[in-house]
Order: structure tokens, then C-alpha cells, then sequence
């Protein structure tokens, strides 16, 4: 058994403790969380949780725990990811990774040179719906990529501490990176707060690659509507994923454009629409965080890498920071680390 300790137990941090107290390999020792109220909630509704603490320092100091979870806000990461990586702990980190690449880059190091396992939570890479995109882009039906286009936006839930394009964008970005081949060169973004903090309530992201690809992704806390849909082009058939369908969240379309040149003047270019079938192919209905919660399992075991490890998670936070530093220049582009 590997036992585990969770740091955090507001939003997220229930849903992680039902799916490790559900993996038949893992055990919960321990959650912490800096709110009485929140650890009362834990005893209420998972009592198989003997020890539960106001301290995280009881849970990265128990020589009892393998592996420490955490599920709080992200200016808190690093500290408490390199203090358990310091005390022999594999991690898993909610999303964002970290706040900055340099730290991501740190916690990395540190963990491969300590032989431990660091997977972060980029739970929609487990969703039957992306598995199913994933399957359709390296088997090529969708054909050469053209763009990727999402929409993430909802009435709240407003962040203190960070702005949405770190809040809600990690999600898009880390689907968008996973499904392209290619790796992105710049980041335009732009955005605004309305109520003078600082915080961007509304942004719109604009990721180029170096050759014909462009993903565009746009996050919003103050839409009068939840909308989860992103649109996945290619040369041969084009997808859309709508994850607020209670079914049938894929669709594809054999749909498209094809362009000729006229055989009279080779520089008159002619356009052919392509119109074909609709389907929504079957999904896998597991549970993204249980498969997640397994594969954590196996790569701590030793049997296979996370798709969402630490370089996953990095991947998504140079965007995330480049993304900010384009907010802070007017929308300028700003080129990508390479991880």
C-alpha cells in the first residue's frame, strides 16, 4: 500500500481524497488544511481518515507517508512541493504546477536526482472525451492541424490570488499541447479587471507555432452562462468538444476546405467546400481523477511515466507565464521557454 497525505481540502481536495480512498493501492493517512471548518467536513464525509491536521507540516514530516497531494493555492506550491520532495515524498500538484518556470525547473531537478515521482493534475487528459481527440490526432483522421479554439467562461468563482488566466486556462492549454504535435513558439494575450485588483477577470490568448497552427483560447469569470467548448480543425475532418453535453461531448464532422489552382492561371486559387457526415464516437465514461489517481500509482510503482508529469506541468506554466508577461506589455508576443 502507499499512503498518502493530502494538503487541502476546500473546491478540489474532496474529490482527491474519494479517489485515492477508492484506489485499491493507495491508503489516505492524512489531510491538512488551515480551516477547522474543512477538516470537520473530511471527518463528516470520510471517516476512514484518522488524522487530520491544521499544520501541513505534520503530513511532509510523517515518516508514515509516501506521497503528498496538494491541493492548495498556487503561491503556496513550491514551498511545500520542495519541502516534501526534501523529506523523500512523491508528489501530485493541482494546477497550475508552480508559479513561475523557475521553480517548476527546481522541483524537477530535485525529484529526478531523489528518484521521485512528480505528476500534476491536469485531470481533463483523462477524460474519455480528450482520450478519444488524441486517438483522432495521432491516427491521423483529423489530418495536419490548423487551430485550436477554446472557450472556457462562467459566472465566478473569482480567485484572490490569482487572475483567470492562470485559474482557468491551465486546463485548455494543457488539452491544447497534449493533442498538437508541434510546440509553441509565442503567446499574445490580452485581458482586463474590472474592479481594480489587479486581476484580470476576462483574457484572450493567442498561442502561435512555427508553422501553419494557431491555438486561440479565451477564459472569462463574468459570463452569464458556464461554456466548455473547444474546436479542434485539421485538414481532413474537424472536431468539436462541448463538455457541458450530458452525452455525445465529441463530434466529429467530415467537413472542410480544399483549395486547387485553376488550371488556366495558376495564380487564381479555387475554393472547394467539403460537406460529409457528423458522428460522436463512443467514450470511455471513467472517471478522468480515477485514472489519473492510477497512473500516479503506476509511475510511483515504476511501470509507466504520468502523461501529466512534472515536464506536463511545466510545459503549461511557461505558457501561463509568457501569457503574463504579454498582459503586462499590451498584448505583445512573447516567445515560449522551451522545456
Amino acid at each position: 500500500m502507499i499512503n498518502i497525505g493530502i494538503i487541502g481540502s476546500g473546491y478540489w481536495g474532496p474529490n482527491l481524497i474519494r479517489n485515492f480512498i477508492a484506489q485499491d493501492q493507495t491508503n489516505v493517512l492524512a489531510v491538512a488544511d488551515l480551516a477547522p471548518e474543512r477538516l470537520t467536513f473530511v471527518a463528516k464525509h470520510f471517516p476512514s481518515v484518522k488524522d487530520l491536521y491544521v499544520d501541513a507540516n505534520q503530513i511532509i514530516n510523517s515518516k508514515s507517508i509516501d506521497a503528498v497531494v496538494i491541493a492548495t493555492p498556487v503561491s503556496t506550491h513550491y514551498d511545500l512541493a520542495n519541502r516534501a520532495l526534501d523529506n523523500g515524498k512523491h508528489l501530485l500538484v493541482e494546477k497550475p504546477f508552480v508559479a513561475s518556470t523557475s521553480e517548476g525547473r527546481a522541483l524537477i531537478e530535485k525529484a529526478k536526482k531523489k528518484k521521485l515521482v512528480i505528476g500534476v493534475d491536469h485531470t481533463f487528459l483523462y477524460t474519455g472525451a480528450v482520450e478519444k481527440m488524441k486517438q483522432l490526432v495521432d491516427s491521423g483522421d483529423v489530418g495536419t492541424p490548423y487551430y485550436f479554439d477554446s472557450v472556457r467562461v462562467n459566472l465566478g468563482l473569482f480567485q484572490h490570488d490569482v487572475n483567470v488566466i492562470w485559474d482557468l486556462a491551465p486546463h485548455d492549454l494543457s488539452i491544447m499541447q497534449y493533442l498538437l504535435p508541434e510546440s509553441p513558439a509565442t503567446v499574445s494575450a490580452t485581458g482586463i479587471s474590472h474592479f481594480g485588483n489587479g486581476l484580470e477577470n476576462i483574457a484572450y490568448l493567442t498561442v502561435n507555432y512555427s508553422d501553419s497552427l494557431i491555438g486561440h483560447i479565451h477564459v472569462n469569470w463574468l459570463a452569464p452562462v458556464k461554456v466548455r467548448r473547444t474546436l479542434l480543425s485539421g485538414s481532413k475532418r474537424m472536431i468539436i468538444y462541448d463538455d457541458m453535453e450530458p452525452s455525445e461531448k465529441i463530434k466529429v464532422y467530415d467537413r472542410g476546405v480544399d483549395f486547387v489552382k485553376d488550371r488556366e492561371d495558376i495564380y487564381d486559387m479555387l475554393v472547394q467546400y467539403r460537406t460529409g457526415d457528423m458522428y460522436a464516437p463512443k467514450l470511455d465514461p471513467t472517471e478522468a481523477l480515477s485514472k489519473m489517481v492510477d497512473e500516479f500509482v503506476g509511475a510511483i510503482e515504476g511501470n509507466k511515466a504520468m502523461r501529466s508529469d512534472g515536464v506536463d506541468g511545466l510545459k503549461v506554466v511557461c505558457l501561463l507565464e509568457a501569457a503574463q508577461k504579454s498582459l503586462a506589455g499590451g498584448g505583445v508576443a512573447v516567445e515560449v521557454e522551451t522545456v
